[in-house]
């Protein structure tokens, strides 16, 4: 078990996680592109557990990122080991992208893209340059 991040208040405002958060492009704080939200990690909320009336609301405590399209497909739940996590602290806005206050690189969420980076893209003829 995580110790989760402390979850700051989004100017007061109620979001709807499908249509503000999930599939958003994330962009770092130099507005390159990161990953794309696929999933949420919420605070308080019991799987697969009806949440009873009166409940305040859950809070989001991180992004996920991951292979998750075969878990929305098929239900169930994806692998923790699989998706990689944003901690809710770092988002500094929400609108068409989600935006980070910190660069991707200090994210795990990135490692994939690196490592394929430096070992599959550098091996390859002119993948070490922009294209001129």
């Amino acid at each position: 078990m995580t110790e989760l991040d402390p979850a700051p208040e989004y100017h007061g405002q109620v979001l709807d996680a499908e249509l503000n958060l999930l599939d958003r492009q994330v962009l770092d704080v130099d507005e390159v592109p990161v990953t794309v939200v696929d999933d949420l990690e919420l605070s308080d909320v019991p799987w697969g557990e009806p949440i009873p009336p009166g409940t305040p609301a859950p809070v989001i405590t991180a992004l996920l990122s991951g292979p998750v399209l075969g878990t929305r497909i098929f239900g169930g739940r994806p692998p923790a080991s699989r998706l990689h996590r944003i901690a809710w602290r770092h988002v500094a806005d929400v609108g068409i992208v989600v935006r980070l206050g910190i660069r991707g690189g200090e994210l795990d969420v990135t490692w994939v893209e690196r490592w394929v980076r430096d070992h599959i893209i550098a091996h390859i003829p002119g993948g070490r340059h922009d294209p001129e």
